[in-house]
């Protein structure tokens, strides 16, 4: 049995990624500029809500049955992104895709969600660091469970290659979230419907863009100061690979 201690500690980590997906919703809607990763934010916001409560029962919040609903949508979100990059992309949107893990992190909080079964005297996922002794939930299907682990474990192991390659800049991308009215990626989508394909180069710019990533050639915006720094493409990778690797934790001790 894992200390309560520990899953405290673990869910208050939890909590500190929910405070920044928010500063970063605050950041980009007051200065309008920034990576377009608004979903990813809203999605990290409240997965680590959901954790922090399945961790902590003090921090419970929503019943188990508006999760499932929540992260239902949230990986019907992401799938339907994930299909709409495969078929720009092809299988790599897969591999490398910037919508790909945030698909296989809903559909890991909604699976842990649904196959949650509740231990003696408790009711499903209400929260892992309760009295001490009390017996954590354990999910059904566990094989199911050690494959999203595995998973979850390849993207934050990839993510984590890539912040040492400095691939992801802490400096945000000049990429306007709202240019005329317009959202970037339904600005760029319409472009694409009326030229064709882009050349390789602004593929390559525009994958970057809507990423989250460093645009190659592209102004560095307003320096390190702190809404660039919360809005930085180094800021999305690091919540998202805290994010894989708690809920391949929480996948581990649930088996």
């Amino acid at each position: 049995m894992v200390p309560v201690w520990i899953l405290d500690i673990f869910a208050a980590l939890m909590l500190l990624v929910a405070a920044v997906s928010a500063a970063r919703l605050v950041a980009a809607r007051r200065q309008r500029t920034g990576p377009a990763t608004a979903d990813v934010d809203v999605a990290h916001l409240l997965m680590s809500i959901a954790m922090a409560g399945t961790l902590t029962a003090a921090l419970s919040t929503l019943p188990d049955t508006a999760w499932e609903v929540i992260f239902g949508l949230t990986t019907a979100w992401f799938a339907w992104r994930v299909w709409r990059d495969a078929s720009v992309n092809g299988v790599r949107a897969l591999a490398a895709g910037h919508c790909a893990p945030h698909l296989v992190h809903s559909s890991a909080m909604l699976y842990m969600f649904l196959a949650a079964a509740a231990p003696a005297g408790g009711s499903g996922m209400g929260g892992m660091g309760g009295a001490a002794g009390t017996t954590m939930p354990t999910l059904e299907h566990p094989t199911v469970a050690f494959a999203f682990a595995l998973v979850l474990a390849g993207y934050a192991v990839w993510d984590l290659d890539q912040l040492s390659g400095r691939r992801y800049s802490l400096a945000s991308a000049a990429v306007s979230l709202v240019p005329s009215g317009v959202p970037a990626m339904a600005a760029a989508e319409s472009a694409a419907a009326f030229s064709g394909p882009p050349p390789e180069g602004d593929l390559a710019r525009l994958e970057a863009s809507t990423a989250g990533e460093a645009v190659p050639g592209a102004a560095s915006g307003s320096g390190h100061t702190l809404p660039a720094v919360l809005l930085s493409p180094g800021t999305t990778v690091g919540c998202r690979i805290v994010m894989g690797v708690m809920m391949a934790f929480m996948l581990a001790i649930m088996i």
